[in-house]
């Protein structure tokens, strides 16, 4: 019995041994991995070109030093809340030119289109770019109805001289002159006037849906300022 007992504990102690070398293997072979790379921030999935980067969206992955890139990002706070420029394939690295934090480019499947004056009812006071909007279709002899499901986003405000609506303050003009991206973003957010043209993104279907209502005079657009403009990552209370 104790001959057993001792070929038991031998094999549990050889078994317990080789257990520990190998998580030591393990371990510093993860060290020396972690040691030769980077961590950069890469998307969870695949993210469209025009939409919002959200925490939940991000993490990160190890890349060889060999491989890294100056332009790759490696903290995700910077990355979320940015809208991407390009789409991003899931685990690719982020670099820095492929997004930005100015959200009046049109998405992939959109175009800017300039909505024409006698196409429209009425314009809510102080709707400014980067907004969002609801659209109502009104005709005379039909109840009035919402044109979308969604929201869409203003692409720019302009007046009857089709000069882009500006803050007197801090000229739009003037920011792009001395290559200002920061304040120039900031004087098209903070701009209040008279608004004639309204430049929005839509997709080719939204656009064509909107043209075959407006087009005979018979309905008009009603654009009217939404909420959702307020929930952009707390972005735009905090600019108003």
């Amino acid at each position: 019995m104790s001959k057993r007992r001792n070929t038991t504990i031998s094999i549990v102690a050889a078994v317990l041994s080789g257990t520990l070398v190998y998580g030591l293997f393990q371990l510093q072979r993860l060290q020396l991995e972690q040691r030769d790379t980077v961590a950069v921030v890469v998307p969870k999935r695949f993210i469209d070109a025009g939409e919002r980067l959200a925490e939940g969206d991000l993490a990160y992955r190890f890349v060889p030093v060999d491989s890294f890139d100056e332009k790759m990002l490696r903290d995700v706070k910077l990355a979320s809340g940015m809208e991407t420029i390009v789409p991003l394939g899931t685990n690719e690295p982020i670099l820095d030119w492929k997004i930005n934090k100015f959200r009046l480019l049109p998405a992939s499947m959109e175009s800017t289109f300039q909505i024409p004056r006698e196409y429209i009812r009425s314009i809510s006071n102080g709707i400014r770019a980067g907004d969002k909007v609801t659209l109502y279709v009104s005709g005379e002899n039909e109840p009035s109805r919402r044109l979308f499901g969604a929201a869409v986003t203003v692409a720019s405000v302009k007046s009857a001289g089709n000069v882009e609506i500006d803050n007197m303050h801090n000229p739009n003009l003037l920011s792009l002159a001395e290559g200002d991206r920061e304040r120039m973003y900031a004087s098209r957010r903070d701009a209040n006037g008279m608004i004639d043209y309204i430049n929005l993104n839509l997709s080719e279907e939204q656009w064509l849906e909107l043209d075959g209502l407006c087009k005979d005079g018979a309905r008009k657009l009603v654009v009217a300022f939404s909420p959702e403009s307020l929930h952009v990552g707390g972005e735009a209370e905090a600019e108003r």
